[in-house]
């Protein structure tokens, strides 16, 4: 344990921040597959899946979960999904 006070006070925060984050990586871990599954099924509005799951990996560049290249890459790889 550190003993110096802004150090502790620093583990705490980066605790917290890695909570956050790691919530923030879940959630969008859980749209993606969420829209997977939606777009292999028969009879689903596939213009709201994914409008609602490009809106989510915009969010997690806005919030540090991803960098901009790979939301890009999932965007359209999402878009090819829904095409097919």
């Amino acid at each position: 344990m550190a003993n110096i006070k802004s150090q502790k006070k620093r583990i705490i925060t980066s605790r917290k921040a890695k909570a956050v984050n790691r919530a923030n990586r879940s959630a969008l871990r859980t749209t993606l597959k969420k829209a997977n599954t939606a777009l292999t099924a028969d009879g689903a509005d596939k213009e709201a899946i994914v409008a609602d799951t490009f809106s989510a990996i915009d969010k997690a560049v806005r919030k540090g979960a991803l960098k901009k290249n790979t939301a890009n890459r999932r965007n359209a790889a999402i878009a090819k999904a829904a095409n097919k």
